[in-house]
């Protein structure tokens, strides 16, 4: 299948806690290719977070290799890595991580400022990708104007507005009631049929069946990586 955008090779995380060595990933190999659709699942402790974390150039393994669009990460500078993360990966987070003194403009607009746009090209871009998500009527409401599932909406929008190849996220749905969660289901959806590759990590089950493949980890290990028949967002009630 081409080039992975994705690909690693026997990842490694042990972290060291007072006395106590904790293997987080034992040995995992995955590969992804551009516009796929994949969920991340895994109880508690199986290593999801730590592989999101090595996915999205914020933390490093301990032995393996990664392979972002065909460079490997552990030979970028600290300048390439920042560029990365803010142009290559966009993040999405449970906890929706907004700073709740600027606007849903400001707070999408901002990952253009470290990219150095103009102000008038980022507040145009910041407000295409708003509409993008149906947000377009909320652009001046600071975050605690907003309800949960509208606060994720802007953190989409947020994760969509440098055009990133990936977008990685992070229990996008913990902390929403399961309508509003198909809603930003939906988005997901329509944002891969536009050719982002999306990552989804989550534990639950109804949530990832959106995906087209679903790689499950136990134990710091891939237990299984299947591809799935995905559900149709807009179905659900």
């Amino acid at each position: 299948m081409g080039n992975p955008i994705l690909d690693i090779q026997h990842i490694k995380k042990r972290y060291i806690m007072g006395s106590q060595i904790i293997d987080a990933l034992k040995d995992v190999s995955i590969s992804i290719n551009k516009n796929e659709y994949v969920a991340l699942m895994g109880p508690s402790g199986s290593g999801k977070s730590t592989m999101m974390n090595i996915l999205g150039c914020l933390d490093t393994p301990t032995s393996g290799s990664y392979k972002l669009n065909g460079t490997e990460v552990s030979e970028m500078t600290d300048d390439q890595l920042a560029y990365v993360r803010n142009k290559e990966i966009g993040f999405v987070f449970q906890t929706f991580n907004l700073l709740p003194r600027l606007t849903s403009l400001e707070n999408v607009a901002l990952p253009m400022i470290y990219a150095g746009m103009s102000k008038k090209e980022r507040t145009e871009r910041a407000e295409q990708v708003m509409e993008m998500v149906g947000l377009k009527e909320r652009m001046d409401h600071k975050p605690n104007e907003l309800s949960g599932g509208q606060r994720q909406r802007v953190a989409i929008a947020r994760a969509l507005v440098n055009n990133p190849s990936i977008i990685l996220a992070d229990e996008p749905t913990g902390n929403l009631d399961t309508k509003t969660s198909y809603e930003i289901m939906n988005i997901f959806e329509s944002i891969n049929n536009g050719g982002n590759t999306v990552i989804l990590v989550t534990h639950e089950e109804d949530i990832a069946r959106h995906a087209k493949r679903i790689i499950r980890l136990r134990d710091g290990l891939v237990e299984t990586d299947m591809a799935n028949e995905p559900v149709k967002a807009s179905l659900e009630h």
